[in-house]
């Protein structure tokens, strides 16, 4: 009997399209771990607000990265999902989801159905309601419509798991760290209101120090993982910095802001900087786009000389040793 492996990412249009990115944002948008507000709020922001306004600056960021094999995103997660397969072994069957648009999570499900077990494996190293959360939810709905539903596991955060760190080690080998002045490790944003939400100790965003008390909170974990690769890497403390990026609308996101830090590091001299993103393991829109053309660009008109973006994981051979690593952990 094999085991079956669900990876599975956010999301991607099918195609560089008009039609495609809105249906796309629609879908993303108005899921409610994402935008948490209520149903028929949600609708009318996303629907009559954002969605019309934002699309056609989307369309072009993802025109912009697009290949021939399509979205980075998709195109990296059937190099892994191939590499993990071969890895694994007969033992195994490996598909691959996406939580919004195609690969579906119901299709990737629907080919391991009758299997003696089920791993779940979000491609998110850091748990926020937003992206694992949701994912499980979604692959719950469909689970609980089966007749029988298979012993599962879910992998449900790896941020500070050895592996892990060390493809990222291996990836920032690639580059010579003595030569930056400093090393930023950028990490998508979460709303403060949905850490809050998420905290059932009572201390984030309350108390000082609140990431070292409770260990499950997302930015707690991606401190983890930052601290985690600057000691493998050894790193100083002085010379590097955590923030957060691609906030959305004008209520508090976690801080600090990826963009202001940035633009204080270029103010204070610092010429040369690596960035580092570990909450995405495929190189994307906001890796490509936002770190490696936009902040670049707005560290430069400060004063900086050079912004260079650590490659992401992507379908590295630690990254897949890693996985493997994980998932028989």
């Amino acid at each position: 009997m094999k085991t079956g492996v669900l990876l599975i990412n956010l999301g991607t249009p099918d195609s560089p399209s008009p039609r495609a990115v809105k249906r796309y944002l629609t879908e993303f948008l108005t899921d409610g771990r994402v935008i948490d507000l209520p149903l028929l709020k949600r609708n009318l922001l996303v629907r009559g607000v954002i969605v019309p306004r934002r699309y056609k600056e989307s369309l072009k960021l993802y025109q912009s990265i697009w290949g021939k094999e399509g979205s980075p995103l998709l195109m990296y997660g059937k190099k892994v999902k191939e590499r993990l397969q071969e890895r694994l072994g007969k033992s195994y069957q490996v598909e691959l989801s996406m939580r919004y648009q195609n690969p579906s999570i119901e299709k990737g499900l629907e080919r391991l159905k009758g299997f003696e077990s089920l791993i779940i494996f979000p491609l998110f190293p850091q748990y926020a309601s937003a992206t694992t959360g949701s994912v499980l939810q979604k692959v719950f709905e469909y689970l609980s419509t089966w007749q029988v539903i298979p012993e599962t596991r879910v992998i449900s955060t790896y941020c500070d798991h050895p592996s892990f760190i060390q493809a990222h080690v291996a990836r920032a080998k690639e580059y010579d760290l003595e030569t930056y002045d400093h090393i930023l490790f950028s990490y998508h944003g979460l709303p403060e209101r949905q850490v809050k939400k998420a905290d059932s100790t009572g201390t984030c965003l309350v108390q000082k120090d609140c990431c070292k008390k409770n260990p499950r909170c997302y930015a707690a974990q991606c401190l983890a993982t930052t601290e985690k690769i600057a000691e493998q890497l050894k790193i100083s403390q002085e010379k590097w910095s955590l923030a957060f990026q691609s906030r959305l609308g004008k209520s508090p996101w976690l801080k600090p802001y990826s963009d202001q830090v940035l633009e204080r590091l270029a103010t204070k001299g610092q010429k040369k900087i690596l960035v580092f993103s570990p909450a995405f393991v495929s190189d994307c829109l906001e890796t490509i786009e936002e770190i490696g053309f936009q902040y670049k660009e707005l560290f430069i008109h400060k004063g900086g000389e050079s912004l260079h973006l650590v490659k992401g994981l992507n379908d590295h051979p630690k990254w897949i040793e890693a996985i493997e690593k994980i998932i028989k952990t």
